[in-house]
């Protein structure tokens, strides 16, 4: 990664020892290679440990209660570069914040600053929405131009998430 590309994620993000490796299964690395958990710091780095290995495809940010992090997941949201209707709705009603296309390429990463009580799944007709804020990485990295290098605060998580059901 240069530091162009660093300077495209948030200041809040890469001060924090939150990150890891991924391989191309998705799972979480360490800087080394060796298997990391969401639930084990002693396995996460920092953002240059990351950024400086060679293990695995990418880096991914690990989330934690503590942080008060969440990101919204919109799966297959993104067809022909062109978000679809149902993911450009769920934007449009949340603050501008930080967002990111997904390693995939059709799916978009809001990250808020805020917490959720649990982790959600929300599958309903085309709708895919995963909403997280503990014990998930999300890989990082592909930030949608023209979007905030900061992350906004969601007050209501838990109020958004139910207006999606």
């Amino acid at each position: 990664m240069t530091t162009e590309q660093a300077a495209r994620i948030p200041a809040e993000l890469t001060g924090r020892a939150r990150w890891v490796r991924y391989s191309s299964r998705k799972v979480p690395l360490r800087a080394d290679g060796r298997f990391a958990a969401v639930d084990d710091p002693s396995s996460w780095s920092d953002f240059m440990a990351v950024t400086q290995a060679r293990a695995g495809q990418g880096f991914g940010f690990v989330l934690t209660a503590s942080d008060r992090i969440v990101v919204v997941d919109l799966d297959h949201a993104v067809e022909d570069g062109r978000v679809l209707p149902w993911a450009q709705r769920i934007v449009d009603q949340l603050p501008a914040t930080y967002m990111e296309r997904g390693r995939s390429g059709s799916g978009l990463h809001l990250w808020f600053r805020g917490a959720v009580p649990a982790g959600r799944r929300i599958r309903r007709g085309e709708l895919a929405v995963e909403v997280y804020s503990d014990r998930r990485y999300m890989i990082v990295g592909d930030r949608v131009s023209g979007t905030p290098l900061e992350l906004a605060e969601l007050p209501d998580a838990a109020g958004v998430i139910a207006s999606l059901m």
